[in-house]
């Protein structure tokens, strides 16, 4: 399981599209594919934590992870990028008094 919510989005020429946040929940390496919103379903190309590439990230890590092939509207601040039953967001709530 992995949880992750985007805070911030930038791109690198000739590289791809990099999601910065800090990993909510479990863990994702490089190599994992991932949901964005719990639809598309991409590969995590690389990850990189204060400059310098790691192979994993862990919850409580601050990182980036970078995707090739992502356009720059295909993810944006706010999104949930999850594995597994992780849940992404959701727009109800059950409550029982």
């Amino acid at each position: 399981m992995f949880r992750l919510t985007v805070q911030d989005v930038f791109a690198i020429k000739g590289r791809g599209l990099v999601a910065t946040g800090r990993v909510e929940l479990g863990q994702v390496s490089a190599g994992d594919e991932i949901r964005i919103n719990d639809a598309r379903t991409v590969r995590v190309d690389a990850i990189e934590s204060f400059r310098k590439t790691v192979n994993e990230a862990v919850t409580g890590d601050n990182v980036g992870l970078l995707f090739s092939g992502l356009g720059r509207s295909d993810l944006s601040p706010g999104d949930v990028l999850t594995i597994g039953a992780a849940g992404a967001a959701s727009d109800g709530v059950d409550v029982r008094l």
